[in-house]
């Protein structure tokens, strides 16, 4: 599969992701595509979607069109600040951070949950990391506001990875899993926070991190914590990489070269490689009912969006 086969069949957005992200083109050079995708009317639903950002309640961290997630993928295909849509996103991020340096959502827990059953900002570890995440990719200085809340987050590191853990808003709420259990995507989207941060990249914070989600993997039929399972449905390719399967998890792990040739990463990818068609394309074989309007909201036609999704993973196998 070559990336110009890729381009031809790709949307005005995915073109400009595979120009800035793949090829390294400088953005200045493909202006005229830019305004193209932006122009594109599930882009601009997007921008108007995390333009408002504390508008939706964070009540169920899957939901594919959460804010947080449509941030992330917007700068993810190359977009950043410049965007109004996006730097308003970035500003109301800002002004929501508790004393610990950790970014809050507007959720609400019932109280036969352990919650307040009001609505309230507050963060778990299954969304706290998504936003510093997404404030490290817009740019936003590191030392002044993003350090300290990932150096708070760090410190609940365990053995396992990391556990289900919630600020002090949300009370007694805690996952539907034994207290000891790491919570496989926290664990996850901690780890992949850290793989863009030199200062935690090779800690023993990422290392158990990305040694418990290999652990997972390899022990899929008896582990399954806070009930997040590695079997059939996880198998399935599935775009965007918003939440728990083999390419979001494959995806994280890529960033790690230490990991690279550890057979447990290698019969991942494997699994991924065999489901390539004769083009070199993916099929999406799960979508989310709410993407239906994007090629990988369906499950008969090769999507050019988890081709790129997968291509990003190989790439990053074959840099040395």
């Amino acid at each position: 599969m070559t990336y110009q086969k890729l381009f031809d069949r790709s949307d005005n957005w995915l073109k400009y992701a595979i120009y800035v992200q793949l090829l390294r083109k400088p953005k200045d050079e493909i202006i005229e595509l830019r305004e193209a995708a932006l122009a594109d009317s599930r882009i601009q639903n997007c921008l108007n979607d995390v333009a408002s950002f504390h508008s939706t309640l964070v009540t169920n961290h899957k939901n594919p069109v959460l804010p947080i997630h449509s941030l992330r993928f917007l700068l993810d295909l190359g977009f950043d600040t410049d965007i109004p849509e996006i730097k308003a996103a970035v500003d109301k991020i800002l002004k929501h951070q508790d004393n610990n340096g950790v970014y809050q959502s507007l959720t609400n827990i019932p109280k036969h949950f352990g919650g307040a059953g009001v609505d309230v900002f507050s963060w778990c570890l299954c969304d706290a990391p998504l936003l510093l995440l997404a404030l490290l990719k817009a740019g936003v200085d590191y030392p002044k506001y993003i350090k300290p809340g990932v150096d708070y987050l760090v410190s609940f590191s365990r053995e396992n990875g990391f556990p289900c853990v919630v600020s002090q808003e949300l009370g007694k709420f805690r996952g539907p899993g034994r207290k000891d259990d790491c919570c496989p995507y926290a664990t996850l989207i901690m780890a992949d926070l850290l793989a863009y941060i030199p200062e935690y990249r090779n800690t023993s914070a990422a290392i158990t991190s990305v040694e418990a989600l290999l652990s997972l993997w390899q022990n899929s039929l008896e582990q399954h914590p806070y009930m997040f399972y590695m079997g059939t449905d996880f198998r399935k390719l599935k775009a965007p990489s918003c939440w728990y399967d083999i390419v979001s998890v494959a995806g994280v792990l890529s960033k790690y070269k230490f990991i690279q040739h550890d057979p447990r990463f290698m019969e991942m990818i494997a699994l991924i490689r065999s489901k390539q068609d004769e083009d070199g394309f993916f099929i999406p074989e799960s979508a989310y009912q709410k993407l239906k309007d994007w090629d990988f909201g369906q499950k008969k036609l090769q999507s050019p969006y988890l081709t790129y999704l997968c291509l990003r993973i190989f790439e990053r196998l074959e840099q040395e």
